[in-house]
Protein backbone atom coordinates (compact mmCIF):
# COMPACT_ATOMS: atom_id res chain seq x y z
CA UNK A 1 0.00 0.00 0.00
CA UNK A 2 1.23 3.46 -0.91
CA UNK A 3 1.62 5.88 2.00
CA UNK A 4 -0.22 9.20 2.01
CA UNK A 5 3.00 11.10 1.33
CA UNK A 6 3.92 8.78 -1.54
CA UNK A 7 0.44 9.25 -3.01
CA UNK A 8 0.70 13.03 -2.73
CA UNK A 9 4.13 12.97 -4.35
CA UNK A 10 2.75 10.92 -7.23
CA UNK A 11 -0.11 13.41 -7.69
CA UNK A 12 2.26 16.39 -7.55
CA UNK A 13 4.65 14.83 -10.05
CA UNK A 14 1.77 14.03 -12.39
CA UNK A 15 0.47 17.58 -12.18
CA UNK A 16 3.93 18.92 -12.98
CA UNK A 17 4.04 16.76 -16.11
CA UNK A 18 0.64 18.16 -17.07
CA UNK A 19 1.79 21.76 -16.51
CA UNK A 20 4.93 21.09 -18.54
CA UNK A 21 2.94 19.53 -21.40
CA UNK A 22 4.67 16.18 -20.89
CA UNK A 23 1.76 13.91 -19.92
CA UNK A 24 2.78 10.27 -20.10
CA UNK A 25 -0.49 8.39 -19.65
CA UNK A 26 -1.39 6.07 -22.50
CA UNK A 27 -3.98 3.33 -21.94
CA UNK A 28 -3.49 0.02 -23.72
CA UNK A 29 -6.07 -2.69 -24.33
CA UNK A 30 -4.07 -4.93 -21.98
CA UNK A 31 -4.39 -2.37 -19.18
CA UNK A 32 -8.13 -2.08 -19.78
CA UNK A 33 -8.45 -5.86 -19.65
CA UNK A 34 -6.55 -6.02 -16.36
CA UNK A 35 -9.06 -3.65 -14.79
CA UNK A 36 -12.21 -5.53 -15.75
CA UNK A 37 -12.14 -7.73 -12.64
CA UNK A 38 -11.13 -5.19 -9.99
CA UNK A 39 -9.64 -1.79 -9.25
CA UNK A 40 -7.19 -0.49 -6.68
CA UNK A 41 -6.89 3.31 -6.90
CA UNK A 42 -4.15 4.94 -4.86
CA UNK A 43 -6.00 8.20 -4.07
CA UNK A 44 -9.53 9.55 -3.67
CA UNK A 45 -10.37 12.89 -5.27
CA UNK A 46 -13.49 14.89 -4.39
CA UNK A 47 -13.51 17.49 -7.13
CA UNK A 48 -15.72 19.95 -8.93
CA UNK A 49 -17.79 18.92 -11.95
CA UNK A 50 -16.30 21.76 -14.02
CA UNK A 51 -15.37 20.38 -17.44
CA UNK A 52 -12.00 22.12 -17.27
CA UNK A 53 -10.82 20.20 -14.19
CA UNK A 54 -10.80 16.45 -14.93
CA UNK A 55 -8.68 14.96 -12.13
CA UNK A 56 -7.18 12.12 -14.17
CA UNK A 57 -5.85 14.58 -16.74
CA UNK A 58 -4.58 17.33 -14.43
CA UNK A 59 -2.73 14.71 -12.35
CA UNK A 60 -1.64 12.69 -15.43
CA UNK A 61 -3.04 9.42 -14.09
CA UNK A 62 -4.56 6.49 -15.93
CA UNK A 63 -7.49 4.14 -15.65
CA UNK A 64 -7.85 2.67 -12.19
CA UNK A 65 -5.45 5.12 -10.53
CA UNK A 66 -7.91 7.55 -8.96
CA UNK A 67 -11.32 7.15 -7.34
CA UNK A 68 -13.00 10.39 -8.39
CA UNK A 69 -16.20 11.94 -7.06
CA UNK A 70 -17.24 15.06 -8.95
CA UNK A 71 -19.97 17.47 -7.93
CA UNK A 72 -20.49 21.18 -8.57
CA UNK A 73 -18.58 23.21 -6.01
CA UNK A 74 -16.78 20.12 -4.62
CA UNK A 75 -19.43 20.17 -1.89
CA UNK A 76 -19.84 17.53 0.80
CA UNK A 77 -23.31 16.00 1.05
CA UNK A 78 -24.29 12.52 2.28
CA UNK A 79 -23.85 10.85 -1.11
CA UNK A 80 -20.33 12.27 -1.47
CA UNK A 81 -19.42 11.22 2.07
CA UNK A 82 -20.74 7.74 1.34
CA UNK A 83 -18.68 7.52 -1.85
CA UNK A 84 -15.51 8.56 0.00
CA UNK A 85 -16.26 6.13 2.82
CA UNK A 86 -16.73 3.30 0.31
CA UNK A 87 -13.44 3.98 -1.44
CA UNK A 88 -11.50 4.51 1.79
CA UNK A 89 -12.79 1.26 3.27
CA UNK A 90 -12.52 -0.80 0.07
CA UNK A 91 -9.21 0.17 -1.50
CA UNK A 92 -5.62 0.96 -0.55
CA UNK A 93 -6.15 4.73 -0.51
CA UNK A 94 -4.27 6.64 2.17
CA UNK A 95 -5.23 10.12 0.94
CA UNK A 96 -8.38 12.05 0.07
CA UNK A 97 -7.92 15.29 -1.86
CA UNK A 98 -10.67 17.92 -1.97
CA UNK A 99 -9.91 19.62 -5.30
CA UNK A 100 -11.40 23.05 -5.87
CA UNK A 101 -10.44 25.48 -8.61
CA UNK A 102 -10.19 29.16 -9.43
CA UNK A 103 -13.26 30.83 -10.88
CA UNK A 104 -15.64 28.17 -9.54
CA UNK A 105 -19.14 28.58 -10.99
CA UNK A 106 -20.84 27.19 -7.89
CA UNK A 107 -19.08 29.77 -5.73
CA UNK A 108 -20.02 32.54 -8.16
CA UNK A 109 -23.64 31.33 -8.14
CA UNK A 110 -23.60 31.47 -4.33
CA UNK A 111 -22.21 35.01 -4.31
CA UNK A 112 -24.89 36.04 -6.82
CA UNK A 113 -27.64 34.41 -4.74
CA UNK A 114 -26.49 36.23 -1.61
CA UNK A 115 -26.27 39.56 -3.40
CA UNK A 116 -29.60 39.10 -5.17
CA UNK A 117 -31.85 37.16 -2.76
CA UNK A 118 -34.98 37.95 -4.81
CA UNK A 119 -33.54 36.19 -7.86
CA UNK A 120 -33.15 32.75 -6.36
CA UNK A 121 -32.04 29.92 -8.66
CA UNK A 122 -33.96 26.64 -8.94
CA UNK A 123 -34.49 24.57 -5.81
CA UNK A 124 -32.01 21.99 -7.10
CA UNK A 125 -29.31 24.59 -7.66
CA UNK A 126 -30.14 26.10 -4.28
CA UNK A 127 -29.25 22.76 -2.67
CA UNK A 128 -25.69 23.34 -3.92
CA UNK A 129 -25.70 27.05 -3.10
CA UNK A 130 -26.80 26.30 0.45
CA UNK A 131 -23.83 23.95 0.92
CA UNK A 132 -21.41 26.63 -0.30
CA UNK A 133 -23.20 29.51 1.48
CA UNK A 134 -21.40 29.31 4.89
CA UNK A 135 -18.02 29.65 3.18
CA UNK A 136 -19.14 32.77 1.33
CA UNK A 137 -21.45 34.38 3.88
CA UNK A 138 -18.71 34.96 6.45
CA UNK A 139 -16.65 36.81 3.82
CA UNK A 140 -19.59 39.02 2.85
CA UNK A 141 -19.13 40.80 6.18
CA UNK A 142 -15.59 41.89 5.30
CA UNK A 143 -14.13 44.44 2.88
CA UNK A 144 -14.02 41.64 0.27
CA UNK A 145 -17.73 42.21 -0.41
CA UNK A 146 -16.76 45.26 -2.51
CA UNK A 147 -14.36 43.34 -4.78
CA UNK A 148 -16.10 40.38 -6.40
CA UNK A 149 -12.92 38.96 -7.93
CA UNK A 150 -11.12 38.86 -4.58
CA UNK A 151 -14.28 37.67 -2.85
CA UNK A 152 -14.55 34.74 -5.26
CA UNK A 153 -10.88 33.85 -4.86
CA UNK A 154 -11.11 33.77 -1.06
CA UNK A 155 -14.49 32.02 -1.12
CA UNK A 156 -13.14 29.21 -3.32
CA UNK A 157 -10.46 28.46 -0.73
CA UNK A 158 -12.85 28.87 2.18
CA UNK A 159 -15.15 26.33 0.51
CA UNK A 160 -12.28 23.88 0.03
CA UNK A 161 -11.33 24.17 3.71
CA UNK A 162 -14.98 23.65 4.73
CA UNK A 163 -15.26 20.48 2.63
CA UNK A 164 -12.02 19.13 4.09
CA UNK A 165 -13.31 19.80 7.59
CA UNK A 166 -16.64 18.11 6.85
CA UNK A 167 -14.91 14.98 5.55
CA UNK A 168 -12.57 14.87 8.54
CA UNK A 169 -15.29 15.31 11.14
CA UNK A 170 -18.60 14.34 9.52
CA UNK A 171 -18.13 10.59 9.26
CA UNK A 172 -17.42 7.99 11.93
CA UNK A 173 -15.77 5.80 9.28
CA UNK A 174 -13.43 8.57 8.17
CA UNK A 175 -12.68 9.72 11.71
CA UNK A 176 -11.66 6.18 12.68
CA UNK A 177 -9.36 5.77 9.66
CA UNK A 178 -7.77 9.17 10.33
CA UNK A 179 -7.29 8.40 14.02
CA UNK A 180 -5.66 5.07 13.13
CA UNK A 181 -3.23 6.89 10.82
CA UNK A 182 -4.57 5.09 7.75
CA UNK A 183 -5.95 8.13 5.96
CA UNK A 184 -5.39 11.86 5.58
CA UNK A 185 -7.69 14.45 4.01
CA UNK A 186 -6.11 17.46 2.31
CA UNK A 187 -7.33 20.40 0.28
CA UNK A 188 -5.99 21.60 -3.07
CA UNK A 189 -6.79 24.27 -5.64
CA UNK A 190 -6.40 23.92 -9.40
CA UNK A 191 -5.54 27.10 -11.29
CA UNK A 192 -7.47 27.44 -14.54
CA UNK A 193 -4.88 29.98 -15.60
CA UNK A 194 -1.71 27.93 -15.08
CA UNK A 195 -2.83 24.32 -14.72
CA UNK A 196 -0.95 24.08 -11.43
CA UNK A 197 -2.47 22.37 -8.39
CA UNK A 198 -1.59 23.96 -5.06
CA UNK A 199 -1.90 21.69 -2.03
CA UNK A 200 -2.78 23.27 1.30
CA UNK A 201 -1.32 22.51 4.72
CA UNK A 202 -3.73 22.63 7.64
Amino acid sequence: MMTAQEALTRLKEGNQRYVDGKCSTVISQEQRNQLTADQNPFAIILGCSDSRVPAEIVFDQGLGDLFVIRVAGNIVAPSQVGSVEFAAASYDCAVVVVLGHTGCGAVKATINALKNPHQAPSSNLMSIVNRVRPSVEVLMHTELKDDEEKLCRHAVRSNIFASVNQLRHGSAVMEALIEQGKLIVVGAEYSLETGKVEFFDF
